[in-house]
């Protein structure tokens, strides 16, 4: 794989608006191209490492809007207790 297809891959989990979908494609993208076999071992284990990281970024992307939800559910919740 080229150094400008790694710095696509690095450069979509540094954009500051980050975007849940355009991450998860780019890891099944990486997923892809490691499945391909067409990659050297060292170039494996770079984009394996880009995937990880995009994932724990999904991962706790998840959770704060879980944390989210749960609060709005809890004060809708207490709003419709006090009727």
């Amino acid at each position: 794989m080229s150094k400008s297809i790694r710095k696509e891959s690095e450069e979509v989990l540094l954009q500051e608006g980050f975007n849940y979908e355009e991450t998860v494609a780019r890891v099944e993208e990486i997923v892809a191209e490691i499945e391909s076999g067409e990659l050297e071992l060292g170039e494996v284990f770079d984009e394996f490492a880009i995937a990880v990281e995009a994932l724990l970024k999904c991962q706790n992307f998840l959770s704060q809007k879980k944390q989210k939800v749960n609060l709005l559910i809890e004060t809708l919740e207490e709003e419709t207790e006090s009727f």
